[in-house]
């Protein structure tokens, strides 16, 4: 195995929801994940987004915590009849699943008067066996983790919060860094000396991302790599490209 290939640490966002599917909520935990994640050096390679079916959710799980050295689902561990994302992590694993002792002193602690800890409150507390808690410092009721998949809540706040409170466990590579040169010149003009440079800088990541600005063409196009210096050493060529092509060229911190 080189150098590059052991400094690559993998992960997976499954978000689990129907109303994500539905379109009713918009996800944000994708984002928030992957950017956190890269800053520390584990590369999101892959996103799901399934339904609250039971065979899904853990036939998704076993395939993923295969694949990927990290997993985080999103989504489902609440205390409605429709979180069953716990119930499915316990089928993914072949464990059991029952109130965890400190989750229950958590959440009684947290509600105080017990006509409060509702049994469908209470349900926050189910654990798989095996599966250590992950602190929620927003609404106390934990996450967790199996082996590598980590278990979040679905609301962006506590994801967030869930996030930083088990981030110093993760392993993560060389931090992923990026460079944006914007140009007005258009993908199909441009798209064959980018790939000419892609095949160059066979360790960078460039992407194209067409749009517009003050009603006119914009593209941003954006490269993603772990050396600063291949990076802006990229980024100038890029620039100094499109340049002799007759466009203009700007390039971007990240």
């Amino acid at each position: 195995m080189t150098d590059a290939a052991r400094k690559t640490v993998t992960a997976c966002v499954v978000v689990i929801g129907n109303e994500i599917l539905s379109g009713r909520t918009k996800d944000a935990n994708i984002a928030y994940l992957a950017t956190e994640l890269g800053a520390i050096g584990v590369r999101v390679m892959e996103c799901r987004v399934i339904p609250d079916i039971e065979a899904t959710i853990a036939a998704t799980v076993n395939e993923v915590r295969a694949k990927f050295d990290y997993v985080f689902t999103t989504g489902g561990i609440g205390p409605t009849h429709d979180d069953i994302t716990a119930d499915c992590i316990a089928k993914a694993f072949g464990v059991g699943i029952s109130e965890h002792p400190e989750a229950v002193a958590r959440l009684t602690r947290h509600y105080g008067d017990p006509a409060l800890f509702t049994a469908a409150r209470r349900r926050m507390a189910r654990i798989p066996h095996g599966a250590a808690l992950v602190d929620n410092p927003m609404s106390v009721a934990p996450g967790f983790r199996m082996e590598n998949v980590y278990t979040f809540a679905g609301i962006p706040r506590i994801v967030e919060g869930m996030f930083q409170s088990m981030k110093h466990e993760l392993s993560g590579g060389d931090p992923v860094l990026s460079r944006t040169v914007r140009t007005n010149l258009p993908e199909g003009v441009i798209a064959e000396p980018l790939g000419a440079l892609q095949q160059r800088r066979a360790a960078l990541d460039i992407g194209s991302y067409p749009g517009f600005r003050n009603g006119k063409i914009s593209v941003s196009l954006v490269l993603r790599g772990t050396d600063a210096g291949e990076l802006d050493s990229a980024a100038s060529e890029l620039v100094g490209i499109l340049q002799a092509m007759g466009g203009e060229a700007e390039a971007l911190a990240g």
